[in-house]
């Protein structure tokens, strides 16, 4: 059977929540976020083992919460930045399979979507899911506003996957020369490497801020997972 790893990212405060404590701690549908998200992968029989990446000021209460799943292997106190809680992640991690890296705030990821990118990481190294934008994109740079052509972009989702010993080499070359991105694929870049994409699901989205709550509300209601 395939397996993989995955590090779940819950360390970030979501300021833009608006909630005054880390957004993941909030419920929908009578559990938090990040037991949802973690519930994903418990039920995955591809997952392997997840290793949780939280605020260092929440690791007693993140410990709590995931000694009710067996597949994780650890709570880890994340870094500064999003890039240095991956890292620490990273430098955890026990096993040398394909690894996902996964926002805690995305509760909505199916198992064939998981499967799908897997199956692509392994025939390429590496792989994230997105989705194609809806919106037309303008550029504004030094006061020019220039059109995107839409049918060329898409918005960039987690899971970003990878194979083990890529994941380690690209965040070590990125650490030693202090280089920053926004999600990890994006480091590839500076490998001169890229990576495959993976058409996912507009279910998989990013719970960030206060209206995206009562969006996840209505999905569970749709899905009969609200257990309220």
């Amino acid at each position: 059977m395939p397996l993989y790893q995955v590090i779940v990212l819950a360390a970030g405060q979501g300021r833009r929540m608006k909630a005054g404590k880390n957004k993941q701690l909030l419920e929908i549908g009578g559990k938090t976020i990040i037991e949802r998200t973690v519930d994903v992968f418990e039920s995955d029989a591809w997952c392997d083992s997840i290793y949780l990446v939280a605020h260092p000021s929440e690791l007693k209460l993140m410990k709590q919460l995931a000694s009710q799943y067996d597949k994780v292997k650890s709570v880890i106190p994340g870094g500064k930045e999003r890039q240095d809680s991956v890292r620490q992640g990273v430098n955890q991690l026990e096993q040398n399979l394909i690894t996902f890296i996964h926002d805690g705030a995305r509760p909505f990821i199916s198992h064939d979507e998981l499967h799908r990118l897997y199956i692509e990481t392994e025939e390429s190294d590496a792989a994230f899911l997105g989705v194609p934008v809806t919106d037309t994109i303008k550029q504004i740079k030094d006061g020019y506003v220039e059109t995107l052509k839409r049918d060329e972009l898409v918005a960039a989702q987690t899971p970003q996957a990878f194979k083990y010993d890529l994941l380690k080499r690209v965040h070590d070359y990125a650490y030693e020369h202090q280089l920053y991105a926004t999600d990890d694929v994006a480091l590839l870049e500076f490998l001169n490497q890229s990576p495959s994409y993976v058409e996912g699901s507009y279910q998989n989205f990013k719970i960030t801020n206060p209206e995206d709550i009562q969006k996840a509300e209505n999905m569970l209601k749709i899905n009969g997972l609200d257990h309220s």
